[in-house]
């Protein structure tokens, strides 16, 4: 997406530099944008088919695609349809969701560590949810209500904990962490205290997992999370002003603290609606917001590739999950903390070296 700036006026890694613009240098940027976020969502989709081959009953390509145009057998309608397009399909959402969550926050901080589950709004949400759950039974409706009540709480209090004369990245970071920290606290001894069958269902739900997903979770998130995508991109283009300082977004007509606000609150209803149906599913929105600027070669995020490329990850990450060690299958919150945590200590190295 291109950021509308006074006519000789260039981003460039944060800084403002003046030189001469011109109307195709803007045009390659965004057709550069555009062919990334459409590779990763066809590789997401292709991805996505491929999983729909795999199981205890295997099926081609051409048999997945032709059942998905409602020309399938009875049986391989049962199996893909009922039963595997529901986990694909909320891997594409729940994916889209944390790129575009993460891609809100990095933004913001204008950090690469500035992600939903390191600031500890995962840890807010999942905390939210697991009260539900040890006092009154797992429900989709009620897990879903506490786990956005708890995302928005936490941060309402980082947000708060963090504004000091003005906001700053690095310090709503900081605070996020270690709020994120007492909240991990929290929820061990909640799991501790509660009885052993809901303790072991909490804590498998705990780990991000795909495996018992429905359809129904996947239609209420969606009801969720495209409303909040339409907001986010309608506000997209003052989002990418704050990048410039709030001095600069304030004269160029951006209401700076009502804008950041309200970019918080839809960024961590994304990640709470995640975490309400699947648990919390980390690094996704850490990695797929840095992936795809680096594709684009854009000086900031992406929303578009973003969302493309967390489907991409999240998808790819379940079908590991699913077959890495079948016929047992793995919380794919599992195998994105290991992709992410060496993803992690590349970017923390990276970073080093610039400074």
């Amino acid at each position: 997406m291109t950021v509308l700036l006074p006519p000789s006026t260039e981003v460039d890694a944060g800084r403002r530099v003046f030189a001469p613009r011109t109307d195709v240098f803007s045009r390659r940027i965004g057709v550069r944008a555009t062919i990334v976020t459409v590779a990763a969502l066809i590789a997401a989709v292709a991805v996505g088919v491929f999983a729909l081959t795999l199981g205890d009953a295997p099926f081609s390509p051409g048999e997945v695609l032709m059942t998905l145009l409602g020309f399938g057998e009875p049986r391989a309608e049962l199996v893909i349809i009922e039963w595997r397009l529901p986990r694909v399909l909320a891997a594409l959402v729940f994916g889209i969701a944390l790129g575009i969550g993460g891609a809100i926050f990095q933004s913001l901080t204008r950090n690469p560590l500035g992600s939903p589950d390191v600031i500890g709004f995962d840890a807010g949400a999942y905390t939210g949810a697991l009260i539900v759950i040890t006092t009154m039974g797992i429900s989709v409706a009620s897990t879903a209500a506490a786990a956005l009540a708890g995302g928005a709480a936490t941060a309402l209090l980082v947000y708060l904990l963090a504004f000091r004369r003005g906001f700053t990245g690095f310090r709503l970071i900081i605070v996020g962490i270690g709020v994120a920290s007492m909240l991990a606290s929290v929820n061990t001894w909640i799991i501790l205290n509660a009885d052993l069958r809901i303790a072991m269902l909490a804590s498998a739900w705990g780990a991000g997992s795909l495996n018992v997903i429905t359809a129904e979770q996947v239609a209420i998130a969606a009801c969720v999370i495209v409303p909040i995508g339409i907001a986010v991109a309608t506000l997209a283009d003052r989002m990418h002003l704050l990048e410039l300082g709030d001095d600069t977004a304030s004269a160029l007509g951006v209401r700076t603290g009502g804008t950041r606000l309200t970019l918080i609150i839809l960024g961590v209803c994304l990640t709470a609606a995640v975490t309400a149906m699947a648990g919390p599913i980390a690094f996704i929105s850490l990695a797929a917001p840095q992936i795809a600027r680096r594709l684009t070669g854009s000086a900031s995020v992406t929303l578009t590739a973003s969302a493309a490329v967390g489907a991409l990850l999240l998808v790819s990450s379940d079908v590991l999950a699913q077959r890495l060690f079948a016929p047992t299958q793995i919380p794919v919150g599992i195998v994105t903390v290991c992709l992410g945590g060496v993803y992690l200590v590349w970017l923390l190295i990276q970073e080093a070296r610039k400074r």
